[in-house]
């Protein structure tokens, strides 16, 4: 049995990693700052479960992270907290800031410096595993070759920079102090438990209210999904086999418009949840653009399938399907997570903007 230090353990990607983590046997320390977009409910099949420590803290506390390397001992610690959404960091980039790079800053010195007192060979078997993303890398046009470990970083929103800026933090402190790390940069996840500012789980429950659905621009924005339990499968290989100080690029091989997802999730309710009021497709309404949108991202990861034999086990098509069931049986934690702050931000980002019929 595994010990793992978690950070952002009960958002989105982070409880499934701990979910699938505590489901294979491993201890988990999770710290959590309990943000707008982390949740309890996502971990609520293990309340009374010994081997999963929940910590309600902030990764910048040093006092506090100490104390829990000290105490647990952990053989990895995988950073997965983060501000993650585009539209607020162009709202509010300071916040972005301080959790995005002044956090994992603050993270590293803090395990760093445990570390470095370890026995020799509990330092060779530790390891830091950082989870980024692909929008680092910038913008892909149409006919561009996939982004890779290659790809030189070209962030284009506040949000994308600071991820940068912890990623490149994160590779000094390898390239500096020999401190064994490894970075992961994912394309876009969908799943179960997803917080409903994102694409999927917004239009799916916009949908159910009959309300519009907004679509950027002409919808004509490519992204690449992957599902977030192929993403934790992804995770524990580069921990357990990645080469130290190495990235590891994660995508889904599914390709999609902002605008072909939307439709997805319009199809899939009409068959599970047909609307008296007509086709859910009806709702969708396309308003302006938000500054500096990526066009596409698209993420090459025969690095991580050659090396390391990952393959995503859901084709985009089932794990859609899949999404949209689960949110349509679990509406209590919708209602729970749909709080008067999230619907308070909805209306600061979407309220304002120019709207249009789809044609």
């Amino acid at each position: 049995m595994a010990t793992l230090l978690v950070t952002g353990g009960a958002g989105f990607i982070g409880s499934c990693y701990v979910l699938a983590r505590r489901a294979a046997g491993d201890r988990v320390i999770n710290l959590d700052k309990l943000t707008y977009s982390g949740n309890m409910g996502n971990l609520l099949s293990l309340k009374g479960d010994a081997d999963h420590i929940f910590v309600r803290g902030d990764i910048g506390n040093a006092e506090l992270v100490r104390h829990l390397l000290e105490t647990y001992a952990p053989d990895a610690v995988l950073h997965f907290a983060a501000e993650s959404h585009v539209d607020r960091s162009i709202l509010d980039p300071g916040a972005f800031v301080r959790t995005n790079v002044l956090g994992t800053c603050a993270l590293l010195h803090s395990v760093y410096g445990w570390w470095k007192d370890l026995a020799e060979e509990r330092r060779q078997t530790f390891r830091f595993l950082h989870v980024s993303t692909d929008e680092v890398f910038g913008a892909l046009r149409p006919d561009d070759d996939a982004f890779s470990e290659e790809t030189a970083y070209a962030p284009n929103s506040p949000y994308s920079a600071s991820k940068a800026a912890s990623d490149h933090f994160v590779r000094a402190y390898h390239e500096t102090y020999g401190f064994p790390t490894l970075i992961t940069n994912c394309s876009n996840n969908y799943g179960p438990r997803q917080f409903p500012e994102k694409l999927i789980p917004l239009v799916t429950l916009n949908a159910l209210a009959r309300k519009p659905l907004p679509v950027y621009g002409t919808g004509s924005n490519i992204r690449d999904w992957l599902h977030v339990e192929d993403h934790c499968t992804a995770l524990q290989l580069v921990l357990e086999a990645g080469r130290v100080g190495q990235t590891y690029a994660i995508g889904g091989r599914s390709e999609r418009t902002n605008l072909e997802v939307v439709r997805t999730v319009c199809a899939a309710l009409d068959e599970m949840a047909p609307s008296r009021e007509g086709p859910y497709a009806e709702l969708v309404r396309f308003v302006t653009d938000r500054p500096g949108h990526d066009f596409r991202y698209a993420i090459d990861c025969s690095k991580l399938c050659r090396e390391l034999g990952w393959q995503p086990a859901h084709t985009f098509e089932e794990g859609l399907r899949e999404t949209v069931r689960w949110y349509l049986d679990n509406r209590e934690w919708v209602e729970n997570v749909q709080s008067g702050d999230y619907r308070k931000w909805l209306d600061v980002n979407y309220a304002g903007r120019v709207q249009r019929v789809s044609a």
